[in-house]
């Protein structure tokens, strides 16, 4: 009258769970998002994602120290200019003097190999309009006549040291035209991160206001919309055929089936985003006593694991590397 057959007998202990666990984080698959802004002397915090700040450059070498001894496996750098460096067509990206290329010049020195060093190649943080390309006549965002200059961005994160870029502006093309562009520059060797599928969400909002954001509206024209599933795949093969060599799903948890189909679709490794609002509400709810801090950060990240994704970009980086020395 009595079951034969009982699961329950693996979960009796800490010790039997750890030894059957089928998705165990590890930090090296961990990637740490840092914004460093223009003219900061000291860091400033983002009000709207507890933790996390805008760096000045002396934090910003303190933080990458910080994530590398504990093991994160990749570094996501983000430049925030001052306001009277942005214009319509992001120049200040493009600059090697400009707060992105010194930032990334300045992790190149304090941590060198020992890490991935990433860049976001994007023109929004750079245009005074906000979006993610230069803008036609009629106000929409121009898609050829951005392409060229996230070439010129491409070859100048490179030659900051970037070991790879991050194609961020879901622009058609972008993989393509960046790959070509470091290959002609002798870049050969750096690494582009495609981020293909990522979604005109609802989850952005901290980040608007990490970068300084000066959007007005929203980026449905030329980011995926949130509905849709079988477009995600269409995008990830675009860009495994244009030459990434990661391909990321952004946002992740709202997201997760994107990121198990992608996995099942492709060879190149699969990455995703733990985006600003998912970081803001875990926060949010534990700050109020909902939930319990050090497991939701957990569970969040392991069901993107689970999901399919090898490499995963989250706030939370360097806590939970330091987190996981203690298991």
């Amino acid at each position: 009258m009595f079951p034969e057959i009982r699961p329950r007998r693996l979960r009796r202990t800490p010790a039997l769970r750890r030894l059957v666990e089928e998705n165990r984080l590890s930090p090296a698959e961990l990637v740490l998002p840092l914004f460093v802004k223009e003219g900061l002397i000291e860091p400033k915090p983002i009000s709207s994602m507890p933790g996390v700040v805008q760096h000045s450059r002396e934090s910003l070498r303190k933080a990458a120290h910080e994530a590398v001894s504990a093991g994160v496996g990749g570094l996501m750098l983000y430049g925030v200019p001052t306001d009277d460096h942005k214009d319509e067509t992001g120049s200040a990206g493009l600059d090697p003097a400009g707060i992105l290329n010194v930032g990334i010049q300045d992790l190149v020195a304090e941590v060198g190999d020992s890490t991935v060093i990433m860049s976001d190649l994007c023109l929004d943080e750079f245009t005074s309009h906000g979006h993610c390309g230069v803008l036609a006549a009629d106000g929409s965002v121009d898609n050829d006549a951005t392409l060229a200059l996230y070439a010129e961005l491409g070859v100048a994160q490179a030659a900051a040291g970037a070991h790879m870029v991050g194609t961020s502006g879901m622009m058609d093309g972008q993989v393509g035209v960046v790959r070509r562009a470091l290959d002609k520059a002798g870049y050969q060797d750096v690494s582009v991160l495609a981020y293909s599928a990522k979604y005109a969400g609802a989850f952005y909002g901290p980040f608007r206001e990490a970068v300084q954001s000066s959007l007005k509206g929203d980026r449905r024209q030329y980011q995926q919309d949130p509905p849709n599933f079988r477009e995600a795949l269409r995008e990830v093969d675009l860009d495994v055929a244009e030459g990434a060599d990661i391909v990321m799903v952004k946002p992740a948890l709202a997201y997760l089936d994107v990121i198990a189909a992608v996995r099942e679709r492709v060879d190149v490794p699969v990455a995703a985003y733990q985006v600003s609002g998912e970081y803001a509400m875990i926060e949010a709810a534990a700050a109020n006593g909902w939930i319990d801090r050090e497991r939701a950060i957990l569970e969040s990240l392991t069901s993107i694991k689970r999901a399919g994704s090898q490499i995963t970009l989250t706030y939370w980086a360097t806590e939970v590397a330091q987190l996981l020395h203690r298991f």
